[in-house]
C-alpha cells in the first residue's frame, strides 16, 4: 500500500476537481478550479498549476478522470481524450499516475492507446458510482452537477449501468443535461408561472439555473465559477434582474418577492424533471423502499428532496467518508468522481 498522498483529477470542460487522501485512505482535501476548456489546453494548464500548488501535490502519486473530451475544442472525443492525457503527463511527469478508462478499470498513462480512447471518454460518473456502490451495494446514485446529472442503479455492490457513452446515456436516461449553475433557464422551462398567469420563456440566455438558485437562497457562491449571462455581478439582485429578463419584464427591487415565486416556479420544473428520472430507473426493478438515494455533486440537495418525495432513505456521498476538516470550504460529495478514483487506485498502488 502507498505511504505517499493520492490525488485523484476530474478533468472537466468548465471545471477541473481534484481530491487528496492520505495513506490511511482519508480525504484531507478537495479542490476545484473553473477551467473553460473550449477556450485552450492553456486553461487546463492553468487550472491543474493551481491546484497542485495549492495542494503541494507535485510528488503525489495520481488518478486520473475526465469528461472534457467533448468540449469543441477538439476534433472528436478521441482527440479531446489524447490532448488531455498528454497535458496532464506533461503537468504530473514526474509523478505515478493511472487513468481511469471505465469498465476497464485503470490504465498506466504511459501504457494508454487509442484504443483504450473511447472507454476513458467520460467515464467519471462510473467511478463515482462503483464507488458507492462498494460502500453501500443497493439504491440509486444521483450526482446532480453544474451541469448534468447522473442516475445510477447500484445492486449487490455492482452499477447496473444500461449505456457508458453519452450518446448512450441520454438514451437511457441515465444521464440528463440539467445542473444548478450552468445550465440556461431556457434549457429547463419554456413557460412558468408568473403573477397568477402561465408564460412564455424566452429562448434567450438571459440566465442560468445559477440565478434561480441564488434567488431562492440554495446556492452556495463557491459552486458558481461560471461567468453571469450578462457578464455582471453575483448577487440575488442582479439573478432577479437577469430572470425578469427571460419573461421581457423590469426589475424592480421592490418586486423581489414577485421573482423569487418566478424561480421557485423555474425549480420546480427542473426538480420534476430529475424526479421523473429516477422513477424511471427504477419502475421495472425490485428496488426496495429500504434502499437509499445516494445524493453526490453541488445539487445533491435536489436528491434529498426527491428521496423525500418518493418516501426513500436518503444518503449523502459525503457520509461515506469520515468527516475531515477541509481548508477550501468544498465537500467530498461537491467532487464525487475525483474522490472516488483516488480511493479506488489506492488499491493498485
Amino acid at each position: 500500500m502507498t505511504q505517499t498522498n493520492i490525488m485523484g483529477w476530474d478533468i472537466g470542460g468548465a471545471h477541473v476537481k481534484a481530491a487528496v487522501i492520505n495513506p490511511a485512505g482519508e480525504v484531507i482535501a478537495v479542490y476545484q478550479q473553473p477551467c473553460p476548456l473550449w477556450k485552450g489546453l492553456d486553461q487546463l494548464r492553468s487550472a491543474v498549476t493551481r491546484i497542485l500548488d495549492e495542494a503541494s501535490g507535485r510528488h503525489y502519486q495520481q488518478a486520473i478522470t475526465m469528461t472534457g473530451e467533448l468540449v469543441d475544442l477538439f476534433e472528436d472525443r478521441d482527440d479531446g481524450v489524447k490532448q488531455i492525457i498528454e497535458t496532464m503527463t506533461m503537468l504530473l511527469s514526474k509523478t505515478h499516475c493511472l487513468v481511469f478508462a471505465g469498465q476497464q478499470g485503470f490504465l498506466e498513462y504511459g501504457q494508454v492507446k487509442a484504443s483504450d480512447y473511447q472507454a476513458i471518454a467520460s467515464a467519471n460518473w462510473l467511478a463515482s458510482a462503483s464507488f458507492a456502490a462498494q460502500k453501500v451495494d443497493n439504491g440509486l446514485f444521483v450526482d446532480i452537477g453544474s451541469t448534468t446529472t447522473d442516475i445510477l442503479l447500484l445492486n449487490d455492490g455492482k452499477v447496473l449501468a444500461q449505456g457508458y457513452t453519452d450518446y448512450q446515456r441520454l438514451i437511457s436516461q441515465e444521464l440528463i443535461y440539467t445542473g444548478i449553475v450552468r445550465t440556461a433557464v431556457m434549457a429547463v422551462a419554456q413557460t412558468a408561472s408568473d403573477q397568477g398567469q402561465e408564460i412564455g420563456i424566452m429562448a434567450e440566455y438571459f440566465a442560468t439555473m445559477a440565478d434561480v438558485y441564488r434567488v431562492t437562497g440554495e446556492l452556495n457562491e463557491l459552486h458558481d465559477q461560471t461567468e453571469t449571462a450578462d457578464g455582471a455581478e453575483k448577487t440575488i439582485t442582479a439573478s432577479a434582474r437577469r430572470l425578469s429578463r427571460m419573461i421581457g419584464s423590469d426589475f424592480f427591487p421592490e418586486e423581489l418577492p414577485r421573482w423569487q415565486q418566478f424561480a421557485e416556479a423555474i425549480r420546480a420544473q427542473q426538480l420534476q424533471k430529475i424526479q421523473r428520472g429516477c422513477e424511471y430507473r427504477i419502475k421495472n426493478v425490485d428496488f426496495s423502499n429500504t434502499n437509499p438515494l445516494i445524493g453526490a455533486g453541488v445539487g445533491r440537495f435536489l436528491v434529498k428532496q426527491t428521496a423525500q418525495s418518493l418516501d426513500y432513505p436518503y444518503l449523502d456521498f459525503s457520509d461515506l467518508f469520515p468527516e475531515v476538516l477541509n481548508q477550501t470550504g468544498l465537500s467530498t460529495a461537491d467532487c464525487a468522481p475525483a474522490v472516488a478514483v483516488a480511493c479506488m487506485a489506492r488499491e493498485l498502488f
